[in-house]
This record gives structure tokens, sequence and C-alpha cells, in this order.
């Protein structure tokens, strides 16, 4: 299996619509990027989702899982 990597970036635009990004990835290296205008409904969302992570990263959790 595959590791993959998610970042995350809060960044501004730049004229005309130009975003820049320095990310840790070696040049050449093939990337997804899903771009999302926050609006003030959708933090709400996203801080109810990454809030709620902690739930699944538990070592309870894990040793049940892991013995299954």
């Amino acid at each position: 299996m595959m590791t993959q990597t998610a970042l995350k970036y809060d960044v501004k635009l730049k004229e005309p619509g130009r975003l820049e990004l320095d990310v840790p990835f070696p040049a050449g290296a093939h990337v997804t990027v899903f771009v999302i205008e926050l609006g003030e409904t959708f933090d709400d969302l996203l801080v109810a989702s990454e809030s709620s992570l902690d739930f699944w990263n538990n070592p309870f959790d894990d040793e049940d899982w892991n013995h299954a």
C-alpha cells in the first residue's frame, strides 16, 4: 500500500487568480490538488471535521482492531 501525505494550506490568491505554494515534494512528483473557496458556512464544517479526528486516534480502539 502506498503512503499518501495530505497537506493543507490557507492562502490568498495573487493577481489574476494565481496560486503559488512551496511543497515538500521533489520536482517532477505527481500530486493531486483540490481547490475550495472557503466561506463562512464551510469554515464551520471544516472545523467540525478536523476536531472529530481525535475519535479515531486512541489506543483502546487500535488494540481492538489490531486483534480483530
